[in-house]
Parts: C-alpha cells; structure tokens; sequence
C-alpha cells in the first residue's frame, strides 16, 4: 500500500512539474493581440461532418464549422463550470494528507478557472464577426449543479471523458488541418496543454474515489454516469436545433426539406461524435473504466450509449 501511495504521489508531483513548466496567459501567450480569421474554418472536417453535407458550397461549409466552433468553444466553457468545485470536493481528502496531491488538484482548479476565462473572452470576440441571432441554450449554472447532485464517481468519471477526447480532438483532427484559423488552432493547443496534465489527476482521483466504494455503491455510480451520459446527449440535441435553426436564418438562401433535415442530423451527429462517441471510444477511458466496473456494469453502460453512437 506504501508503495502505491508513493507511486501516486510522484505522479502528482510530476503533474506540479509540467504544469509550472507550461503555464500560460490568455492575452500574453494564446490571444497576442490577434482576432479570428472569419475566412477559415473553426473545426475540422473530421470533427464538424462539413464534407458530408455535399448541397452545401464552400462559404457555406466554413460558415457550418464556424458555427460548430462558436458552440465547441461554448460547451467547454460550460462543461469547466462544475469541474473547479468537484476538484475541490476532491481535495478535501488530502487536506492533512499528501500535500503534493492538494497541490496538485489547487493548479488543476485554478487552470480550470482560466479556461473559463478563455472560452468566455473567445465567446466576445467571436460573435461581432459573425451574423446575430446565434443562441447558446444551456445555463452554465444550473448544468453545473445539476451534475454536481450525482455521485463524486460519475462526475469524475465524465471529467475524465471530457479531458481525455479534448487531447484526441486536438492532436487527430485540430493540430493536422491547415485550413483553421491559426488563432483558433491556439487557442487548442495551449488548452490541450493543461488538459493533458488533468486527465492525470481525472484518472488518479477517479481510481481513489472507486476504492472506497462498496459493491453497492458502485453500481449506483455507474447508473450516475449512465444518467450524465443522457443529460448531455439532451444537451446536445438542444444546441443542435438551435444551430441548426440559426444556420437556415444566416445563410442567405432556402433549403429543401430533405436538406433541413440533413442538416440538422449532421450537427447533432457531430455533436454527439465529438462530446460522446470519441471520448467513450478513447482506449486509455476505456481501460481505466474497465478496471473498475464489472462486465455486466460495462454491458448496461455500452447499452445506454448505443443509441446514441
């Protein structure tokens, strides 16, 4: 158990290492004084599903990943509104404990916060240069408490998700195209950055959290994970009426009624792939998960999300 104990803490001072190491200012070092490019996409194909949606021209494609960029950025914005207070949460145990983990987990909460920063400052510059009427409908607060109600394991367990299809995004997709705005293609790297070093703590706090559970208990959180599953996916289909709408009113000509409904499927089959699908897919989510629930839990996991991949 020492040895254990000791192996996780060295973990946890080399997350304090690199996060000295690469820390980062919004103005300084991502925004440096630069505005996005409106003549280059935001997402890339691979994650916007633009391509599939062959009656559209080129301006109008670039318009759909803009407008997906314009939420992408939103819904991390959103998504970093619960995990400052779940870290918190999560400290409290190394109050008089190891202090190199409560370190650790303060610079988790604190980057956190910054990125919050960062999503609302791209939110204000990225909406004058693009036409009014685009609507983010979630209440970053009432998500917020809403997820924090389940158990301390399944909002570890998404936070983990989310950090680990962060680094899949920006590495596979947004890293390799060379048609984004380079401001945009910044702002991923420097957050990738830190979330990097998160998904390290995600992973440790969630494997902390998981030992002091009974049977019981751990099947109660996994139906608590299941459950935040589907209250994204009820996000996600939301956001994806609403851009969908927005899209048909800004782009200057009408659409068949075959291909409002194409558009439509495409935003939320993109949602769903990029908030869902590719972080339930990632192998390292996949194993750490796997470690821990049984194989009948896995089943009643991989169900629920069947639908919706």
């Amino acid at each position: 158990m020492q040895a254990m104990q000791s192996g996780a803490t060295a973990r946890y001072a080399k997350v304090i290492e690199v996060s000295k190491r690469i820390r980062w200012d919004i103005e300084r070092d991502v925004i440096r004084g630069r505005n996005f490019d409106v003549t280059k996409k935001y997402l890339p194909d691979g994650l916007s599903f633009a391509p599939s949606l062959e009656f559209l021209g080129k301006d109008e494609k670039r318009l759909f990943s803009q407008i997906q960029g314009r939420t992408y950025a939103n819904i991390f914005g959103l998504v970093e509104r619960f995990i400052p207070p779940m870290v918190i949460a999560a400290s409290k145990d190394h109050w008089f404990g190891d202090q190199t983990a409560f370190e650790a987990l303060l610079r988790f909460s604190d980057e956190e916060l910054k990125h919050q920063e960062l999503f609302r400052r791209i939110e204000a510059m990225i909406a004058p240069a693009m036409p009014v009427g685009y609507t983010f409908m979630p209440e970053p607060n009432a998500v917020a408490n809403a997820v924090l109600s389940k158990s301390q394991w399944a909002v570890l367990g998404l936070t983990c998700d989310i950090e680990l299809f962060t680094q899949a995004h920006y590495r596979e997709s947004i890293e390799r195209d060379d048609e984004l705005s380079e401001l945009w293609k910044d702002v991923f790297l420097f957050h990738w950055k830190e979330e990097s070093q998160h998904a390290i703590l995600d992973e440790l706090e969630w494997v902390r959290e998981d030992a002091k559970l009974t049977a019981e208990q751990r099947d109660r959180a996994v139906d608590d994970l299941i459950g935040l599953v589907g209250a994204v996916d009820g996000i996600l289909q939301m956001q994806a009426k609403a851009d969908t709408d927005y899209l048909l009113r800004v782009c200057g000509r009408m659409f068949g009624a075959v291909e409002v409904k194409k558009i439509g499927d495409t935003f939320l089959k993109a949602y769903r792939w990029q908030y869902i699908g590719s972080g339930v897919s990632d192998e390292r989510f996949q194993k750490i998960l796997g470690g821990m629930v049984s194989e009948a839990q896995m089943g009643r996991i991989g169900a629920a999300l069947k639908p919706l991949l």
